[in-house]
């Protein structure tokens, strides 16, 4: 999922649409059709942006409009993995060998590839650098993005995939044993590693209304606290996949059943 300023937009592959939920009213809106999206959704330069792994291909959608406006030859490493917009560029890794993609969104041509260490799915941006976490060698990567090169590597916790950022840190999602590491983004250290108890593949993390949320299949929920380092709410039962802030709520999509609720983050 992605917010945007009028709604949360969602991936559904199984029937191969992106649908915009109007937060207004709490429907689905647009409808586009995209061969198997995946790999996370990133909104940015009057864009959607849509890893297409049945297309192989980064596919851009009008965001007024929901007309597809370009469809860029360079598809996702992986399913499970993300894409992200900053420094004038749109970025996402495109081979599990370790590649990361700028792709110019003034020509939607693909601009650099940075190489990065492999088994490397999910980027975010924040604190003017591009932070990509590395499955396969317990890293998060720092890239900058004046020079298109690695600038830090910090060792975390194991295999960690998806990632946020918030409170001036990088938070990553390890599928390894659950924990959720936080990374101070100006200091590039580590500062704390989070016992969630969240293993397993699959899930998402975000950053909104002063928590951390992150979510796996069978606990759907879990809540942080960034001024203790620790988990302050969490919620066992079906559900559970994606999750995103915004428009004051939390936007949690429950994989096997095809819905997204939308909940009130009432503070514990």
């Amino acid at each position: 999922m992605v917010v945007t300023d009028d709604g949360v937009w969602v991936t559904s592959s199984n029937v191969n649409h992106v649908v915009r939920l109007d937060a207004a009213i709490n429907r689905a809106g647009t409808i586009v059709t995209i061969k198997k999206p995946c790999s996370g959704l990133a909104a940015g330069f009057g864009s959607l942006w849509v890893p297409s792994c049945g297309a192989h291909s980064l596919v851009r959608v009008d965001l007024p409009t929901g007309k597809i406006q370009a469809e860029i030859p360079v598809g996702p490493a992986d399913s499970e993995g993300g894409i992200t917009v900053g420094a004038g560029s749109v970025w996402m890794a495109t081979d599990k060998k370790g590649v990361l993609a700028r792709v110019d969104p003034q020509t939607n041509e693909l601009q650099a590839e940075i190489t990065i260490p492999s088994g490397s799915y999910a980027p975010a941006f924040a604190d003017g650098a591009v932070w990509v976490t590395s499955t396969e060698h317990n890293l998060l990567i720092r890239v900058d993005p004046q020079t298109n090169k690695i600038a830090t590597t910090i060792p975390i916790g194991p295999q960690p995939r998806f990632l946020t950022v918030g409170a001036g840190s990088v938070w990553t999602l390890n599928q390894g044993d659950g924990t959720i590491s936080r990374v101070d983004a100006k200091a590039s250290k580590l500062v704390a590693t989070i016992a969630a108890g969240i293993p397993g593949a699959g899930g998402e993390i975000a950053f909104g209304e002063g928590s951390v949320w992150a979510t796996v299949f069978q606990i759907p929920m879990t809540r942080i606290n960034p001024a203790t380092n620790a988990v302050v709410q969490q919620w066992a039962g079906a559900g559970g996949d994606s999750v995103r802030v915004g428009h004051g709520s939390i936007w949690l999509s429950d994989y096997a059943h095809g819905v997204v609720w939308r909940l009130s983050p009432i503070q514990p």
